[in-house]
């Protein structure tokens, strides 16, 4: 991971886990949603919201329901693998590559249209 950020580095877990709950806490606010609303959005408990906004660690499966209730799942892009050829894949694939045109009729000048 050459672009992790040094302050996550710097971080203990607990600290973390904080800061995930106050930008879940903020993010809610700007939205203007009681932890009521999003708990009932996200079909959880209330307390769920309350304890990941408190610092506390909450299961993967409610952070993600808590963030499609705030509809934030794309903060989990970060996440995306992509397929990446390696280079034997990348070199069989450019020798396939087509290097020049062929005629359709391959010198049969009979299918040939005449204008």
């Amino acid at each position: 991971m050459a672009n992790t950020n040094n302050e996550w580095l710097s971080m203990s877990d607990k600290s973390i886990v904080e800061s995930i709950g106050s930008y879940i806490k903020d993010q809610r606010l700007l939205q203007n949603k009681t932890q009521a609303a999003i708990a009932e959005d996200a079909g959880i408990n209330r307390w769920t919201i309350s304890k990941v906004e408190n610092g506390e660690p909450i299961s993967l499966m409610s952070l993600i329901q808590i963030l499609r209730a705030l509809d934030l799942l794309e903060v989990l892009n970060v996440f995306e693998t992509k397929t990446q050829l390696s280079p034997l894949e990348l070199a069989k694939l450019e020798k396939k590559k087509r290097h020049r045109a062929s005629s359709d009729n391959k010198g049969n000048d009979k299918n040939e249209s005449e204008w």
